[in-house]
């Protein structure tokens, strides 16, 4: 108790100098974009970044949270900057709240969230301004257990054809992942080694991208994939090539 009204106090601290900071350079006549660049976020590298991230989904899945709500003086800090140490594309699934899950409050995390965490336009343009502007160190493609997309990936195409346009498209993105699935005769087994066949494909989409290819060149970012299980709070990360390698 006495360590989290420490950390309560020594946010408060933080926000009102940066509160103080900002408003400096306001008067100074700085946009807020070059205020948002004297500020970093709270993990500097991307080790730092995925450590950060492991910490506060085990507070997460041990019910230790120390998440609590922005002060007043911590919302006004925010209007100026924002400076989000990681980029989490999740699902749009209701069950997968981002900032929960990993446990860190308003401000540390830029969310994306889609049906099935797939990769398309605007996702792209979202996770590049993120990782040119915002000095954000990682990116995690998140699956998660029970995924409704990935499922409906699975279906047979003329069920599939039976869903509106747009919902086709968002699901040929997916197929591609879960067409060749190994044989696995229990259900739940299965459908996680598709939702994770999912993530490595969509980890495998973003790693052709010009901007992601040049950050991650400078060592300025890692991309990675992670699956959260709902039914126990847990999130499995998958770092390294062979864990991330899209099955032949």
């Amino acid at each position: 108790m006495q360590e989290d009204q420490a950390s309560s106090e020594k946010n408060e601290q933080g926000a009102a100098r940066r509160q103080l900071r900002s408003a400096e350079l306001v008067k100074r006549g700085a946009t807020m974009e070059d205020v948002a660049k004297e500020f970093e976020p709270a993990a500097q590298t991307p080790a730092e970044a995925i450590t950060r991230l492991k910490n506060g989904n085990a507070r997460y899945f041990s019910n230790q949270s120390l998440r609590s709500p922005l002060s007043p003086l911590e919302r006004r800090a925010q209007v100026v900057a924002q400076t989000p140490f990681a980029i989490v594309l999740g699902c749009a699934d209701s069950r997968v709240p981002t900032e929960n899950i990993f446990d860190q409050s308003s401000g540390e995390l830029f969310t994306i969230r889609v049906a099935g965490n797939v990769i398309g336009g605007n996702v792209l343009a979202s996770i590049e301004y993120a990782i040119e502007h915002l000095k954000s160190h990682l990116v995690v493609v998140m699956g998660h257990e029970g995924c409704g997309a990935v499922n409906a990936a699975m279906l047979s195409e003329d069920k599939r054809r039976a869903e509106p346009e747009n919902v086709q498209a968002l699901l040929e993105r997916i197929v591609p992942a879960v067409s060749n699935l190994p044989k696995i005769r229990d259900g739940k087994a299965r459908m996680r080694e598709a939702v994770i066949a999912n993530v490595r494909l969509q980890v495998h989409e973003l790693k052709q991208n010009r901007t992601i290819i040049r950050a991650i060149e400078r060592k300025q970012i890692e991309v990675v994939g992670a699956y959260y299980e709902i039914s126990s709070g847990a999130v499995d990360f998958f770092e390294t090539e062979d864990e991330l390698r899209l099955d032949d």
